[in-house]
């Protein structure tokens, strides 16, 4: 008889969507269990992020996992005793959804079926089958056995942007990674720090997003000039390698990334014979191509790309950080909160703040399904008022002036809302209620709403609905207080934060280099649960970095929950964004 599994039983009665689940704690039971998650778990279908880790006596993760949870997005299973065979089983399937897959600290010394293992079907049954994972952006494999990877991640993974592989036995990079055709297109960050990596091959410069390459502690003794081709390549490390070249070994060991590379492009020794002459073949035929683009070419998308600057201000460098108090109930509602400080941005000149709402509107139409996976809202700093609470209160209670509003009731809103949804149906004569409003039915049967009140008693927020007219956001606007919500998961808050700062950098180098007009009027059009935005300073000839400054959410005892933007945070779009930390 299976032990029971009150965590399971308490998830599925308060559809959860969220489950972690200590090691320690339940070893015991997995063992009993076989070695493998429990059975119980497969009746969760409304789960999105899992984790499992440092339980020791998990083994294999049993059959029917991905059928089970076709909505998960998040998979953490670090630390535990998986492999060394795949993870026996496997995952049984696709995971549509997947974006975060963390397997580092196991046993495996074979990728899984799905992820294009040795176990899997035939390359051409592989070619012809869809992607397990098409929406996985982040793989870590880090202390492993794993001595090399074949070309079917690729094809399983079609989207990832961080493959970590760090503490493995692998002895070539790329490898076998890299398939005859192209791959990995958004590939940013490959670390493969402390294997035996004899070879990196010239084909490294097939990763034409790569931005980051941590090859530190391997048997290298050569670089390739094929390294220089990488467009993006910012921040390598070979330190711990015995290179032949010692003028090459001095810049590796300064990490003079820039140095590193153009040494590699003017002909550096150390790359085997022929290569300078085809360096020099490469290089003509870059500027031919510049040429040929008419001033667009590698070199233009270079310095384009390093125009797009975000420098984090964390919270032991600010005198006077927010910080925004989470209350207990609202983890029944919405329990979901993050927040930072975005400096430096400008809506003043010509259409910049209508720019910046309609970015907002995709934002909330893509990325957060129509506000039902997750909702911004984005407020003018100055006339925030911290510290901030993140709390709940009944509908008949909650007041809020909405954007463009009179003060209201939460419940009278959204009874108004509702009927102007119901009105637009009528009037565009469809049968069922625009996607646009399916966010006004996330409310329906709470007992409280949530709200973002400030130090005034004030409320700011009452996502996923509307933030306030008091700080709303205007064409003066320079600083701003960026939130995002989710009764999903934290992850999608920040992979929605991400994106959400990516585009104001990109808004804020459109405005610089157009060199619009300054315009007067507020009078843009408002947008329910608001934007964000670009940025400046007095000298539009010159690009300045946004400053993110770190927002802390805390418990009521004051203790962490969330701190954005962690070390972690935005790598999801580092191959697009310089991030100074």
């Amino acid at each position: 008889m299976e032990a029971a599994w009150p965590e399971l039983e308490a998830a599925a009665r308060e559809r959860r969507r969220e489950l972690s689940l200590p090691g320690a704690a339940v070893s015991e039971r997995v063992a009993a269990g076989g070695g493998r998650l429990p059975a119980a778990l497969l009746g969760l279908p409304l789960l999105q992020s899992l984790e499992l880790s440092g339980c020791a006596a998990l083994r294999e993760l049993g059959p029917g996992l991905a059928a089970a949870l076709p909505a998960l997005h998040t998979l953490v299973l670090r630390c535990n005793a998986l492999g060394p065979a795949g993870l026996g089983p496997g995952l049984g399937g696709q995971l549509p959804a997947l974006r975060l897959l963390d397997l580092s600290g196991n046993g495996l010394e074979e990728l899984p079926a799905e992820l294009g293992g040795a176990e899997g079907c035939g390359e051409q049954q592989q070619q012809q089958q869809p992607a397990a994972f098409p929406q996985l952006r982040s793989l870590n494999l880090s202390g492993n056995r794993l001595r090399e990877l074949g070309p079917g991640l690729a094809r399983a993974a079609p989207q990832l942007q961080a493959l970590l592989l760090s503490g493995n036995r692998l002895r070539a990079l790329p490898g076998r990674l890299l398939p005859p055709a192209a791959a990995f297109p958004l590939l940013s960050r490959l670390e493969a720090a402390d294997n035996e990596v004899e070879e990196l091959g010239a084909d490294i410069a097939a990763l034409p997003a790569l931005k980051s390459l941590d090859l530190a502690n391997n048997r290298l003794t050569e670089l390739p000039a094929a390294l220089a081709d990488c467009p993006r390549l910012k921040e390598a490390n070979f330190r711990g390698n015995q290179l032949r070249d010692k003028r090459l070994e001095k810049m590796v060991n300064g990490c003079q990334t820039k140095a590193i590379l153009d040494y590699l492009r003017a002909g550096g020794r150390g790359k085997g014979k022929g290569e300078n002459a085809r360096e020099e073949a490469r290089k003509k035929k870059r500027e031919k191509q510049q040429k040929k683009d008419g001033g667009e070419g590698e070199q233009d998308e270079l310095e384009a790309v390093s125009k797009l600057l975000v420098k984090v201000l964390h919270v032991s460098e600010n005198p006077t950080p927010l910080v925004v108090k989470v209350s207990p109930g609202v983890r029944d509602v919405r329990p979901f909160i993050m927040c930072c400080v975005l400096k430096g941005v400008n809506l003043n000149p010509g259409n910049a703040l209508k720019r910046f709402l309609t970015v907002q509107t995709k934002l909330h139409e893509d990325i957060c399904e129509k506000r039902t996976a997750a909702t911004i809202a984005t407020h003018d700093l100055q006339l925030v008022k911290g510290p901030l609470t993140y709390d709940v209160q009944p509908p008949g209670e909650l007041k809020i002036t909405p954007l463009g509003r009179k003060e209201i009731k939460a419940k009278d809103l959204l009874r108004q809302l509702q009927l102007e949804a119901e009105e637009q149906r009528k009037q565009k004569k469809r049968q069922n209620v625009s996607g646009l409003h399916k966010y006004l039915q996330l409310l329906d049967g709470k007992d409280n709403y949530p709200c973002l009140v400030d130090a005034e008693g004030v409320v700011i927020s009452f996502p996923p609905i509307t933030n306030s007219e008091k700080t709303k956001i205007r064409k003066t606007t320079h600083d701003l207080f960026l939130e995002v919500t989710s009764d999903t998961s934290l992850q999608i808050c920040k992979d929605v934060m991400d994106t959400l700062i990516l585009k104001i950098a990109e808004l804020n180098k459109f405005t610089l280099e157009n060199k619009e007009e300054g315009s007067g009027s507020d009078n843009e059009p408002d947008a329910l649960c608001g934007p964000v935005n670009v940025n400046p300073g007095q000298n539009t000839q010159q690009s300045f970095p946004l400053v993110v400054e770190q927002v802390r959410v805390v418990d009521t005892d004051g203790n962490l929950k969330v701190l954005y933007p962690s070390k972690t945070d935005l790598t999801t779009v580092s191959s697009l964004l310089t991030v100074i930390r």
